[in-house]
């Protein structure tokens, strides 16, 4: 790199035209040569979107549990984890197989909801989806 002088002899400030133009040069080559690279050929798998009118679509299933250990069907209290099996198999078994969506008080114990999942996945269900509130 260059410096200039003033009139005692001293150097003042550097001279970086010569650095501005090699990196203009770098900065070509790099260009260059980055959109000349193959990048890697993937195979990604095809994604399907549910096209079914919206008479063919089927519900949500909706279970909540409470805090206390009480499980809802909807609206409907159930009295037992057998009924809840026995609704999730009838669930299961139909084409196109509904989702379920499951809803938890925010002091339900852990256990109850791994309980139910379990138990969906058992009786055969393929989506199950936990809903919770936005954080505010």
């Amino acid at each position: 790199m260059a410096f200039s002088s003033d009139q005692d002899g001293g150097f003042t400030e550097p001279n970086v035209v010569p650095l501005v133009d090699v990196m203009l040069v770098l900065l070509i080559i790099f260009m260059v040569t980055a959109s000349v690279s193959e990048s890697v050929q993937l195979e990604l798998p095809k994604a399907s979107v549910d096209e079914r009118p919206p008479s063919q679509r089927v519900a949500p299933i909706t279970i909540s549990l409470r805090d206390d250990g009480t499980i809802f069907w909807f609206d409907e209290q159930l009295t037992g984890p057998d009924m809840l099996e026995t609704r999730l198999a009838i669930e299961a078994q139909k084409v196109p197989q509904p989702e379920l969506q499951l809803r938890a008080d925010a002091e339900t114990r852990y256990a109850l909801v791994r309980e139910v999942t379990t138990r969906a996945r058992v009786a055969g269900m393929r989506s199950i989806n936990f809903v919770s509130e936005p954080e505010q």
